[in-house]
């Protein structure tokens, strides 16, 4: 016997984007149904953020976003945010969905570059000066002084995230400081796993909510070692199982300028607990990077001397 589909792919062909998705909520696996939630209460956030954002935001993965789109009829994500912005009004397909969402509308698209450049290192200055309000600088200091004497230090990120996780730890690794970074949950999970009492694990994540991150640091957490959260939310999921939290600035609209400097929040916090464990470390911080500096500098170019030079 035929049965009625209640799909997304079923819905009548005049119902729009928003519609089809809650007509096929009940048809979704459980990672597609937290896309499909966080898109039907919030549409105007989803219509601005990228796949990363709204991975994080859903915590889900981007892979996750991508074929909820395919399940929706959409060859990618650009086209969803295209149809959920024309929908809500927020955005016209013609004008303000091709760059009001993605770029704001503090940048104009004939603005000269001079107003650009100034434009960005204002939201970029505001970011900032944000995240110096909020940074707990007590904690900061416990981070560094349990990061100097670990045996092991993980630190884990995925997406956008992926970038603070990486500098962190080269940071460390330069200091030496036995640091490992990981973007990939699997490994993060094994690694995770081998930590203990005295190690320590620190994960980025912009939102707080991304479910492989929570899980990573979780992890680390029960094997004994002190865990970090470095996070825009403090009452996140992610803020809520870690020993310390490190908070950085942020504005959620979705923007590029926005998103850009709330990661350079997340950057500088990094560097901050970076310097500090280096201080924390001298003199061997500083013996540490001239081995390494004398290591790689037959692989340095000789200078070219000077016009006039002999």
């Amino acid at each position: 016997m035929d049965r009625t589909r209640t799909d997304a792919t079923a819905a009548p062909a005049e119902a729009g984007v928003l519609e089809r998705i809650r007509l096929g909520a009940s048809e979704l696996s459980e990672a597609m149904s937290k896309v499909a939630g966080q898109v039907l209460a919030d549409p105007e956030a989803a219509a601005r953020a990228t796949i990363i954002d709204l991975a994080e935001l859903s915590g889900t993965s981007p892979g996750t976003i991508t074929r909820f789109c395919r399940h929706l009829g959409y060859d990618g994500y650009a086209a969803l945010r295209v149809a959920i912005a024309t929908e809500t009004g927020r955005a016209s397909a013609r004008h303000e969905t091709g760059w009001d969402v993605n770029i704001g509308r503090e940048i104009g698209p004939d603005d000269p570059l001079d107003r650009v450049l100034k434009q960005l290192i204002t939201i970029d200055a505001a970011m900032l000066r944000g995240t110096m309000d909020l940074l707990d600088l007590a904690a900061v200091e416990r981070v560094a002084a349990s990061v100097a004497e670990a045996r092991r230090v993980d630190v884990y990120g995925v997406g956008s995230s992926a970038i603070v996780a990486r500098e962190l730890q080269m940071g460390f690794y330069r200091t030496g400081v036995a640091a490992w970074a990981w973007t990939e949950v699997h490994d993060a999970l094994a690694s995770a796993a081998i930590l203990a009492e005295g190690d320590v694990a620190i994960a980025a994540s912009m939102s707080g909510t991304t479910v492989e991150i929570v899980e990573m640091l979780s992890e680390a957490g029960s094997r004994g070692a002190l865990t970090v959260a470095l996070t825009a939310f403090p009452d996140s999921p992610i803020a809520e199982i870690a020993d310390v939290t490190l908070v950085s600035a942020s504005r959620q609209t979705g923007h590029r300028a926005d998103l850009l400097a709330a990661r350079h929040s997340q950057l500088l916090v990094a560097d901050l607990v970076h310097i500090a464990v280096a201080q924390r470390r001298f003199p061997a911080a500083s013996e540490a990077l001239e081995s390494r500096a004398r290591a790689v500098v037959g692989h340095r170019p000789t200078p070219r001397p000077r016009n006039g030079a002999g």
